[in-house]
């Protein structure tokens, strides 16, 4: 009995750790902002030949809560905003799998799965992302005390088009119908992130947030975010590489320089090569495969107690 009892506490672990991570709605199921009374859509969620887990056609957005052991906290946490163009959340490599790595290092980490613009079940598609960013961000601000984080050190994180969103929420939190404090990012860590909708934009985002047919020169310039940074923008770390053949370095070059005008503290890493959408699966791309280290030396000296 006793090989049998063993092979059932084993098989047990991973439903425990399953039952652990905690998903959080991030509005109540009748009050979705922006949500059209009864367009309902079908979420997918489906993983592709590379391991990518891709979800799809999200019309009720959560945050999954990942929470290091209580003797590993530092009391920091970020909310993980997956890329995938704003048509599909790369949830895995760029959210749960990164989450982990953020738990290793004593930071809570909340995936924060945020619906993508669809005109088809929702008005004014170009606001919604930002709202579940705002919206996420206000609740683990909330619920920091249940959490044991320290609500003065909670950060947002994003790559691609979730880059673009994190950088969003870090120069829009006071703005528009969910304007909150609450909702401002306490940092800012941009994995080489869709920042511009201007001259060096990746279309695809530009097109898939806004619609081809809204993009007014205001409506360009309001998104594009190296245009809204100020003196109020979190302290704001960046990667991006060279080769960058989806989204060009500039976009990252453009936002640093305009922390540095408006006296926004930043730190920006650059790399030869990598390309685009690597997450933390860096090991073939030579010094490329150091960000995370850089990364958690940045985060570590920032959330550090002041003296």
């Amino acid at each position: 009995m006793r090989p049998l009892l063993v092979a059932m506490l084993l098989a047990a672990v991973p439903f425990q750790t399953a039952l652990s991570q905690e998903v959080i709605k991030l509005w109540p199921d009748n009050a979705i902002p922006n949500a059209i009374p009864n367009a309902q859509i079908t979420e997918k969620s489906e993983t592709d030949a590379n391991g990518i887990l891709r979800i799809s056609n999200v019309s009720v957005p959560t945050l999954t809560a990942y929470i290091p052991p209580k003797g590993k906290m530092t009391g920091a946490a970020v909310m993980i905003c997956p890329g995938g163009g704003y048509g599909i959340l790369a949830a895995s490599h760029e959210g749960s799998d990164v989450a982990r790595w953020f738990n290793e290092i004593g930071v809570a980490a909340f995936v924060l799965k945020y619906r993508l613009p669809m005109p088809e079940i929702m008005t004014n598609q170009q606001e919604v992302p930002l709202m579940d960013a705002m919206q996420g961000m206000t609740i683990i601000r909330q619920k920091a005390a249940q959490y044991g984080i320290n609500p003065d050190k909670i950060g947002v994180m994003g790559f691609s088009a979730g880059g673009h969103l994190a950088a969003t929420l870090a120069t829009h939190y006071h703005r528009g119908p969910k304007a909150s404090e609450m909702a401002k990012p306490n940092f800012a860590i941009l994995l080489y992130p869709v920042v511009t909708f201007g001259e060096k934009a990746h279309t695809g985002s530009r097109d898939k947030l806004l619609g081809k047919l809204n993009t007014s020169p205001e409506l360009i310039a309001y998104y594009s975010n190296e245009l809204q940074v100020s003196s109020q923008t979190p302290p704001s770390f960046l990667v991006h590489s060279e080769d960058d053949k989806s989204v060009p370095v500039e976009n990252s070059i453009n936002y640093y320089l305009a922390c540095l005008k408006n006296g926004v503290p930043a730190e920006m890493h650059l790399y030869p090569t990598g390309g685009h959408g690597y997450g933390m699966r860096t090991a073939k791309f030579g010094s490329l495969n150091t960000w995370p280290d850089v990364c958690k030396a940045w985060l570590t000296a920032l959330i550090a107690p002041k003296p």
